[in-house]
Order: structure tokens, then sequence, then C-alpha cells
């Protein structure tokens, strides 16, 4: 989509306000609207000075101009607004050069397209997201120097079945850890799920399922269609947007948070991988699992690089509370066909363009742009380097005998862990000037700023634990 097209969009559709939207280093859309009669071929191709100061992990006060320069071809017009607007992703750019900021994501992840072509390995990597989330009736939380609280509320979760509700309680809810996946009205949430497949689709995002998930309390999965790396990384925060809003249209809350619940599933964002050449998916072979042995180095440079890539695909203490055994967490870094404990998972394909990979201990509260773009730059390490996996894991993986069990890696089991992983397995990430140590060492201290609160912050099991000692 060009300009003009975009222009014809504002003036067809009698649109009073466009939206310009970014992205931040903590994976949070930003936004600043505009009135329609301020947006002109100049001002879409200009851009938008802001302030960049104020984005949590960007430039000082000193260096902090900075402008938002609008992709045409994510135009789209927001079915939540009560007035007509029209929004549009944006690049973050440098007033002084015009190039992509360097800890603006987006632009981050259209460096990181350009390095895999540079490569010659492939030209386009493909990607397909899986984000996890709740749905609740009502959160209500407090941390303070009082004391801390957290309450879920929920009429579907399987610990409201003594609640009184106006109307009565109908005793119609899914088990803990018995989501998957039977009908309504145990499935209280199937109107909810369809309304935000519905507002997807007029979005230009083709989905391909929607279902319950494992866990009570209304945990869900809608699966969309996968694409190219910046693309796929910008349909995933629409994803999120949609969820967020569809939910809250019901009087609903949502969330991507990995480990609300304590005691079921957390909720994973397993990611399908594929690398492609001249319309040719090179993933395909015949070796193990119909794999290529570029596919097979691939996986080797995710799992040699794992811990690294946890700071990105899992960015928050509470990821670390879904990377535990006995919830179907990928806690081991092996590779299987079948084994969902496993780290990458080889999804069956009908045909050789369906090889693909799945990484399965990213979360949705990662940033799409540098997840896929840092999963990516892990895997290409692997290729560059001849990475073998080693042999697959077919066994049941939470059976093993320990002396078995000992010898297969696991990732961090906390956020520190996966931070200092990442300050000493950096250089895969740097090459090409695709990430930048600046970068990475603004996203290890913003990041350690969240270790640290949550070091200081007296929990509530600790009184459980220590209060009559």
């Amino acid at each position: 989509m060009a300009l003009a097209d975009v222009l014809k969009m504002i003036q067809d559709n009698e649109v009073k306000f466009v939206d310009l939207r970014f992205t931040d280093t903590r994976g949070k859309e930003q936004h600043v609207t505009l009135p329609a009669h301020a947006v002109d071929a100049d001002k879409l191709e200009d851009g938008h000075a802001f302030d960049g100061s104020s984005i949590a992990g960007w430039k000082g006060v000193q260096a902090s101009d900075m402008l938002l320069i609008p992709d045409p071809e994510t135009a789209k017009m927001d079915p939540f607004m009560d007035e007509a607007t029209l929004f549009m992703t944006c690049d973050v750019v440098e007033p002084s050069d015009g190039k992509g900021y360097d800890r603006d994501p987006r632009s981050l992840a259209k460096r990181g397209e350009a390095y895999l072509k540079s490569t010659a390995i492939g030209d386009t990597a493909y990607f397909g997201p899986e984000p996890e989330f709740f749905i609740f009736d009502s959160v209500t939380w407090h941390a303070d120097m009082s004391g801390c609280s957290v309450k879920i509320e929920s009429e579907e979760a399987a610990w409201s079945s003594g609640e009184k509700y106006e109307g009565g309680n109908t005793g119609h809810r899914p088990g803990i850890k018995g989501g998957y996946f039977p009908v309504p009205p145990i499935d209280s949430l199937h109107d909810i799920r369809s309304a935000m497949c519905l507002a997807l689709e007029e979005l230009g995002i083709e989905v391909e399922v929607h279902h319950h998930e494992v866990a009570t309390a209304g945990q869900c999965e809608i699966g969309t269609k996968y694409s190219s790396l910046v693309k796929r990384a910008d349909w995933t925060q629409v994803f999120k947007y949609v969820v967020h809003n569809v939910a809250h249209s019901y009087g609903k809350t949502a969330t991507f948070m990995p480990k609300p619940i304590v005691g079921d599933n957390g909720s994973g964002m397993h990611v399908h991988q594929s690398i492609w050449k001249g319309g040719k998916n090179l993933f395909s072979g015949n070796g193990y699992a119909g794999l290529s042995e570029m596919a097979l180095y691939y996986i080797g440079g995710i799992i040699k690089h794992a811990k690294a890539l946890n700071a990105i695909t899992n960015p928050g203490t509470n990821s670390y509370k879904r990377l535990v055994p006995g919830y179907e967490a990928p806690i081991n870094l092996a590779y299987s066909v079948s084994n969902r404990s496993a780290a990458v998972r080889i999804p069956y394909a009908n045909s050789p363009k369906g090889r693909r990979i799945e990484v399965r201990f990213p979360d949705p509260t990662a940033n799409p742009y540098l997840a896929f773009t840092a999963l990516m730059m892990a895997g290409l390490d692997g290729i560059q380097n001849k990475t073998h996996p080693g042999d697959p894991m077919d066994k049941n993986l939470y059976d093993l005998p320990p002396e078995e069990a000992a010898k297969i890696p696991n990732p961090c089991a906390s956020l520190d862990e996966a931070l200092d992983s990442l300050d000493k397995d950096r250089n895969f990430l740097t090459r090409g000037g695709v990430f930048s140590n600046d970068m990475i060492d603004a996203y290890i201290e913003l990041k350690m700023e969240e270790v640290t609160r949550f070091r200081m912050t007296t929990h509530p099991v600790e009184f459980d634990m220590y209060y009559s000692l």
C-alpha cells in the first residue's frame, strides 16, 4: 500500500483521527493520535516528532528528539474506537540520520531480516507464534508497605464451585488442568473468542483455530496464520490489542501473564519457525521427522543459546514460574517429534512446505520483534557453525532415571540468571549490527530493575513459610 492509498482510506472511511503506534522495549504498544485534517502526504513521509526520553530504556533527555515514521502497509481501521480512527504501525527513526533507532524493536527486527538476506542462507524467515492467554472476570492486587495481595475472580474457575451468583451457580466449569477442551457451557468463553476471531479477520489477520486451553479459570488460545518476521511481529501486537479490547468490551479482563494462577498450567507462546529461499522451504529434507540438515543445525543454535534467549523470550520474573516440571512446560533443552516437555518440538506436517520447528519455551510477555529476531539469530548461528543438536529425545522426559535426566540441560530458572547468560553470550545477536551492545546493555539494565524490585518485595508465601520460626 502506498501513501496515496492511506490518504484514500482516510477519505473513503471519513476518518476523524489517525493513530500512530510503536512498541517499546518491554513489548508494550504506545500511541499518539492526530486529527485526520493534520495528516497529509508530507506528514506521512516526514513522520511525527516525539520525546523518546519518556520511553523506559530509551534515550536520555539530552538526546530525546525522535520521529515516528508510519508504515503504510499496516494501515487499518480501528474497530474499537467511538470515532472513525485509522491506525498505523511506525518505525522509530533518528532525525539526525534518518536511520532506524538502535533500540527501536521494529527497526531492530528489520535489521534482522536484512541480515538473513546478507548471509545468503535464505531470504525469508517465517514465524507462527501461538500466544496463550487468560480471560478473568476481574483481578485486584496491591503491593505497598502494608503488605501485598492478589485476588482473581472467575466464575469459570474450579475454585468458584461454592460461590453464590445472581441467577445461581450453574456448576459447569473446567476443573484444574481440565480445560482442554470440553464444549460449552463448561467452556464459557466460546462466544468471546469468536468475537476476537472476527475482529482479527476484519484487521486482515487470518484465523486458523480457537479453543479453550488446559487451565481452569479461562485459559484460551487463538491460532493465526504465520508470516514473515516483521509482519508477524506486527500482527502479534495487533492480536494482543484485539484480545485485550474484546475482553474489555465484554466486561472481562484478559492477560498474557505467563503464570497468573498457582497450581495450573501457565501461558506459553510456542513459536513455529522455518527459513525459505526462492520460494523453497529449506527446513524440509530426509532427516529426522522430515527435516533437513540445515533445520537440525538451526535447532542446535537454539539449544546452544537457549539460556541467553530466555532473557528475551521469557522476559519477566513471572516467566520462570511457568518453566517448572509437571505442567507441560518445556523444561528440557532437547528436541523431539512428540514430547511437549522438550524445548523444541517438530510438528506433524502433511507436505514439505509445512516442515518447521516449534520452539516451546517463549511466553507471550516477550516483545515479538526482539524475540523472533533473537530466535532467528540463534538458529542462523547454528547453521553457520554446523551446531548439531545431538540425538532427539522421544522418551517421556519426566520419567527418565535421575542419572539420565541430569545429562539434559534446562532453561534458566530465573530472570537474573537469564540476564547474566545474555550478558555473557551475546555475540550471536550482534552479527550484522542487528542487536548492538548498547541496546543489549540497556535491555539488561531495564530488566534488572524488575529483578531488584521483585527481590526486595516481601511475598505472602514467605509469611506462610517463616512467620512462626
